[in-house]
């Protein structure tokens, strides 16, 4: 059973980490509208909430700390899987859409794939619903921590 300060904890990067006290840094450091014009005041609210957002993420983070290698999906992860209809593969993080690196996809362990891989081994299918309400059944083909993934993938680019 997973107790709810260890269901809190986020997987990041170093750099999404970094890049989120900067923007942190620059959403506290910007003063209020003091002007109660309904467009600032939303401005005010939406910028507040993205504050509470941030700070949630920073109190929760496990920066930089790779999951074990042992083949189980959980954030932190590059996971490849197979769309068994079609054959087609993926690979992608399991972690925090709009806060990781671009150079790879990334899929949040609570949207609809993220849910349904997320304790997987190589080998095991699951089924889950997409956006359009179509039944999806996929494969994880392997599940490799973030750095070693991005390491291997770094030493096959040419020198």
């Amino acid at each position: 059973m997973t107790s709810m300060a260890s269901a809190d904890r986020v997987w990041m990067t170093r750099r999404a980490y970094i890049r989120l006290q900067a923007e942190l840094a620059e959403l506290t450091a910007r003063p209020r509208s003091g002007v109660p014009d309904p467009t600032r005041t939303a401005e005010d609210r939406m910028r507040s909430n993205r504050i509470q957002r941030i700070e949630h993420l920073l109190a929760n983070a496990v920066v930089g700390e790779d999951p074990p290698d042992d083949g189980v999906a959980e954030p932190g992860m590059v996971l490849t899987i197979r769309y068994d209809d079609t054959g087609d593969t993926e690979t992608f993080l399991l972690g925090i859409r709009g806060i990781e690196p671009a150079e790879i996809e990334v899929y949040s362990p609570r949207s609809p794939l993220g849910v349904a891989i997320l304790g997987a081994r190589p080998g095991d299918r699951r089924t889950y619903l997409a956006p359009t309400g179509k039944e999806l059944h996929v494969t994880l083909l392997q599940a490799k921590p973030y750095g070693a993934a991005i390491d291997s993938a770094t030493s096959r680019l040419p020198a």
